[in-house]
């Protein structure tokens, strides 16, 4: 497949610095050799430090079909990233005085008392544990449907999920082990709307997106004017490749999600993330400084869960903190419907990366073609080396 490559300078995005860094060009020229190699149709990746922009890299399609390439304003899928965003939105509350991490999770959502937990009362789970997925809750949101043309994407109202209360087992007891779970981000989705009486995506999009001049972030389907611009997505195996659904919803499940964006905007995001003492009035508005380094202190080994691959790995509060020997990350990855991306933030340097792919590749029998989460750990390792360690 050959690969429509730009670079951008996202306009409307924090500034592009001029000093890009010496590495970058292995780091480029990796990315592309991966993408080739794994058949993915579309990608973007960007560097930031300190809020700038220092690289960006668009490549290949945006719509197969009509052969429209990767551009500044292509918005990708963020799938669960998103879960980084209503982690935030609890910690507001949390700062308004309005919950605890320490409350026992019925209090706001009673309907959790339909549960089987064998490991004693069902208040001992508390919300912290939800943001560090050791609340013992399953990892799939819905235990089957999904895989027909007519079914909707995900469960569509909470009653549907209330409705599966009696049929679900806490499987460990809280704050004993990880375990990734969906569902149990929808529970705090459900905490937010709770204690505000707005539903999810306007509480965030009033108190996060907007405050932070996301402008064309949104939550499942796209405005009209911007559906030009949302990147279609695929799977890709031995069979071939085949498209995925396009402008989806991603129904209850919006909490886990379901947020889109350009990378222009995620940069603005991230600029947040890393924080600046120019914009600490702006970025206060949205969460104060200590409150979002409280987010990034480990909760719970996370090593022996989904896609870790025997690293040193800790879950967070809705986010993830991994150490690559001396080199300390913290992050969150996404995979949603095609789409494969991956949000690092390294503090001690000020840097941070953020990579999108719009298919979702499975590595092949015999090996020629990795699958996209290998793309993924190959950028992460050029980073790490010509980057992160560079002298």
């Amino acid at each position: 497949m050959a690969l429509v490559v730009a670079s951008a300078t996202l306009a409307g995005s924090p500034p592009l610095s001029s000093q890009t860094p010496a590495g970058w060009t292995d780091v480029a020229s990796g990315y592309r050799t991966a993408l080739q190699r794994a058949g993915v149709t579309g990608s973007s990746l960007m560097l930031m430090r300190a809020g700038q922009i220092v690289a960006h890299e668009n490549v290949g399609l945006q719509d197969a079909a009509s052969g429209t390439p990767v551009d500044d304003e292509t918005i990708y899928h963020w799938a669960s990233i998103t879960k980084t965003f209503t982690g935030i939105a609890i910690m507001q509350l949390r700062d308004r005085g309005l919950l605890s991490l320490d409350d026992p999770v019925v209090k706001y959502v009673p309907e959790l008392r339909l549960a089987h937990d064998p490991f004693g009362p069902i208040d001992q789970i508390k919300i912290r544990h939800l943001m560090s997925h050791s609340a013992g809750f399953r990892a799939a949101t819905w235990p089957w449907g999904g895989d027909k043309p007519w079914h909707p994407f995900e469960p569509t109202t909470w009653q549907q999920i209330v409705a599966m209360l009696p049929y679900t087992e806490v499987e460990f007891a809280p704050g004993t082990r990880y375990s990734y779970s969906n569902p149990g981000v929808i529970f705090l989705g459900r905490i937010i709307e709770q204690l505000t009486g707005d539903d999810y995506e306007m509480y965030v999009t009033k108190n996060i997106l907007m405050p932070l001049g996301m402008r064309s972030a949104f939550f499942d389907r796209a405005p009209y004017y911007l559906l030009p611009h949302r990147s279609h997505s695929y799977f890709r195996d031995d069979a071939g490749i085949r498209e995925a659904r396009f402008d989806f919803d991603t129904g209850i499940t919006v909490s886990n999600g379901g947020l889109n964006a350009s990378f222009g905007d995620m940069a603005k995001y991230i600029a947040f993330l890393q924080g600046s003492d120019a914009n600490r009035a702006l970025y206060d508005v949205v969460l104060r400084r200590p409150s979002l380094l409280e987010m990034w202190t480990p909760q719970i080994s996370s090593r022996e869960g989904e896609g870790t691959n025997g690293y040193d790995s800790h879950a967070a509060l809705s986010f993830f903190v991994e150490r690559y020997g001396d080199v300390e990350l913290v992050g969150h990855s996404g995979d949603q419907n095609g789409f494969i991306s991956h949000l690092y933030l390294h503090p001690d340097s000020g840097q941070a990366w953020l990579l999108s792919m719009n298919t979702d590749v499975t590595p092949s029998a015999d090996g020629h073609r990795p699958g996209s989460r290998q793309v993924d750990t190959a950028v992460r390792d050029l980073i790490l080396a010509h980057v992160l360690r560079s002298k």
